[in-house]
């Protein structure tokens, strides 16, 4: 590792610098098995929320919460998000690690908005629908799906922008390269899972 992080930005380095070392290559396959278990998970809890989704009891129908218009900025600004962290990729391939830098802060920044929109939702059907987790199974089985994805957003914009501060000064290596590489993977996934609630959720509920 130590002999990696010798590599500075200046110095020339592989074609796939995120594949390049055994350290990366190791990274790539963990990840994989990583996201095995992730999608088990979702799984799950997707055919929780189809088995559960008309259990309203007394409570609000996904007919009377959901607004499309809300969802459909959440879901553009997801997917940007993915094609900016695609456009950082980019320009690691290309070694150019201020472009990496600014795209990957770019994708933060539409996934704290997202998170936003995602907040104000909850908030909405909590305080003016009166649907709270235990309110019925379908409430339950709602929250947790969604709120399960809105902690992965979470959780992948905290990793970025610990490795953009961590890597800050450094320039591209063979120790980060790795890494920022399965950081946008990781966001990739949780916009693929996004889409599936998008159409699951949101679509078969209204």
């Amino acid at each position: 590792m130590a002999q990696a992080e010798q590599v500075k930005h200046d110095q020339a380095l592989p074609p796939y610098p995120e594949k390049a070392t055994l350290e990366g290559k190791n990274k790539f396959l963990g990840f994989w098995f990583f996201l095995g278990g992730e999608t088990v998970l979702f799984a799950s809890l997707f055919g929780t929320y189809l088995g559960l989704r008309n259990g309203v009891a007394d409570g609000p129908t996904s007919q009377e919460l959901f607004h499309l218009d809300l969802v459909f900025y959440m879901t553009m600004i997801l997917l940007t998000s993915s094609l900016t962290s695609v456009f950082a990729i980019i320009n690691m391939k290309k070694g150019n690690y201020k472009g990496l830098l600014g795209w990957m802060w770019a994708t933060v920044a539409l996934g704290v908005a997202f998170l936003s929109f995602e907040i104000y939702e909850f908030w909405d059907y909590t305080v003016n629908y009166g649907l709270g987790f235990t309110t019925s199974a379908f409430a339950s089985s709602f929250y947790t799906l969604v709120g399960t994805h809105g902690a992965h957003v979470l959780f992948g914009v905290l990793w970025i922008s610990t490795l953009l501060i961590r890597y800050a000064k450094t320039g591209l290596t063979l120790t980060n390269a790795p890494k920022f590489y399965t950081a946008s993977l990781y966001w990739h996934f949780i916009d693929v899972v996004w889409v599936f609630i998008f159409t699951v959720v949101y679509l078969m509920g209204v």
